[in-house]
């Protein structure tokens, strides 16, 4: 057994003024509480909740404070996301920072909440990342799982353990945590999403084991749910099959075909580019629908 010790952190989340005390707070109970823990993931936008208007350069002075509970700690440390400020343009980014308060990656979403987050630029780069003595991680956020390639690039990459900051605040988060079993079956792999509350989402996060066993559902209230993983279950899986039965990666590896989809040729989306555009609905209920062969 290859154990390691990963904990999620649901909590309220303001828009109105800075929760970075109030998630050293917390973080604090925690590792009083378990100072077994090994590595700690908030939830998206947890520092100053889904307003852009604290947005600021990473580095910063959130990701600063962020690295001085790392290092006092001496845990590692994903702080949900923050609004980044670079080039012009905002990014919601989500700094990794190991036990010495260094920052070693930085995910920015590449799937933003379209048409919604319309004020936020796409990312372009995977990150995973190496613990070690333990495991390969790999980073997500909230919307990008609606996009189930993004997790399987993580897990191409080798990535055992999808760590996935959320704010769903809407009435589609049951939906997400059907998507987030299905994220751990198909790549077999442990998946950890967190969610926020009041301005950070509705709560309910789920932590999923590698055959899609829910290990952990909080409720609607603030929780810190630490989770002891084996690496080596991921691995015997991803080796031997789902209970000894499927074995997705290696059949995805393996595949006789390419998906033409992927291709972006004409003619290989003519239905997808038949939906229309990416905008928010209206009132319109007369809207064309696609479909029918047209």
């Amino acid at each position: 057994m290859s154990p390691y010790v990963i904990a999620g952190i649901q909590m309220p989340v303001s828009s109105e003024y800075p929760n970075i005390e109030a998630m050293g707070k917390r973080l604090m109970q925690l590792m009083h509480r378990f100072p077994f823990v090994q590595m700690v993931v908030f939830s998206e936008l947890c520092a100053f909740g889904p307003l852009p208007h604290h947005a600021q350069p990473l580095p910063g002075p959130a990701e600063k404070a962020f690295c001085e509970m790392a290092a006092h700690y001496k845990v590692w440390l994903i702080p949900g996301s923050l609004m980044e400020s670079a080039d012009g343009k905002l990014y919601n980014t989500s700094p990794v920072i190991d036990p010495s308060g260094t920052v070693i990656a930085r995910y920015r979403k590449m799937f933003p909440f379209m048409p919604y987050e319309y004020d936020t630029a796409p990312g372009s780069e995977f990150v995973v990342f190496d613990v070690p003595g333990a495991g390969r991680f790999g980073l997500s956020i909230c919307y990008d799982m609606w996009i189930p390639e993004t997790t399987r690039q993580l897990a191409a990459m080798g990535a055992e353990v999808i760590l996935h900051p959320s704010l769903s605040d809407t009435l589609d988060r049951g939906a997400e945590i059907i998507l987030s079993r299905a994220s751990a079956i198909t790549n077999q792999c442990y998946f950890f999403d967190i969610n926020g509350l009041g301005d950070g989402g509705v709560g309910r996060s789920v932590i999923v084991d590698p055959i899609g066993a829910v290990l952990h559902q909080a409720a609607g209230g603030p929780e810190m749910m630490p989770i002891e993983i084996d690496f080596d279950q991921v691995r015997r899986q991803r080796v031997r099959g789902l209970r000894v039965l499927g074995q997705p990666l290696k059949s995805f590896r393996d595949r006789p075909v390419e998906f033409p989809v992927y291709q972006r040729e004409p003619g290989t989306v003519a239905y997808l580019d038949g939906l229309g555009a990416l905008v928010k609905p209206g009132r319109d209920a007369e809207a064309p629908l696609a479909g029918g062969g047209q």
